[in-house]
């Protein structure tokens, strides 16, 4: 006897929705050699026991620094005291997906940053940006993964260029609007200028020090609805952990 769809609402609305949705892979899969954040060392891997070998298991051992590849950073990255990877709530982890798309601005100045007007122009076609939301920075920027050069898109005097966020942006987003969190697809959130020219990071310190978290290195933002999608991220659970790799996927229709 099948057991009866009224009484397990979750297992109905997955049958009706969430099964035939389309389920878009955000992440980019990390490796040895990728871009990353400059003053980090590489990843390495190795075999621990190999099958090739005769071994009864294939078992890798990785190290890298916690903000490696695509990765959530807690408040505790930046804040001291601040929540931990250990300490963010699971309800967290699947929230409503707003993608801001700034990608044709970009194409023309790679330093671009988002204006009041973008955020003005995304809320007159789609509503207000919902609370409890996660909102994600469309650039495109993701299209120049794994090219560590194109990803840096450095000058001749080493200075990055690569799109960030605004704080004008982010007040509302956070403050006016009371998103959970933001994500983008650089490999950091004040911008290429900002941070390897200035040494400046007070765009993600502001981010974290409202007790909202991000994920860096978003992948294939252009593959989803700018309205009306879920955002599913997860990531292991290192006790007090300050970054991890994650994984996040776009659930849409």
């Amino acid at each position: 006897m099948s057991p009866n769809p009224e009484a397990l609402p979750l297992w109905e609305l997955y049958h009706q929705h969430l099964r035939g949705a389309t389920y878009t892979d955000l992440t980019h899969a990390f490796f040895p050699g990728q871009p990353h954040f400059p003053a980090f060392p590489d990843q390495t891997i190795s075999n621990f026991v190999s099958l090739a070998d005769g071994a009864l298991f294939e078992v890798h051992q990785y190290s890298l620094v916690g903000q490696w590849g695509t990765h959530v950073d807690p408040p505790s990255h930046m804040v001291a005291g601040g929540r931990t990877i250990s300490e963010l709530s699971v309800k967290e982890m699947l929230l409503p997906l707003c993608v801001l798309n700034v990608s044709g601005q970009v194409k023309a100045d790679p330093d671009y940053r988002p204006t009041l007007a973008d955020l003005e122009a995304w809320e007159a076609q789609h509503g207000r940006v919902p609370a409890g939301s996660f909102v994600a920075l469309r650039t495109d920027w993701h299209r120049r993964w794994p090219d560590r050069e194109k990803m840096a898109n450095a000058d001749s005097d080493g200075i990055a260029h690569f799109p960030g966020w605004s704080r004008e942006v982010l007040e509302v987003l956070l403050e006016g609007r009371g998103v959970v969190a933001v994500g983008h697809e650089t490999t950091d959130t004040d911008g290429g200028v900002s941070s390897t020219r200035d040494g400046d990071y007070r765009l993600e310190a502001y981010i974290l020090g409202r007790d909202c978290w991000q994920l860096e290195l978003l992948a294939n933002l252009d593959q989803v609805p700018e309205v009306g999608a879920l955002l599913l991220a997860s990531w292991p659970n290192p006790r007090g952990g300050s970054g991890f790799p994650a994984r996040a996927v776009a659930i849409h229709i």
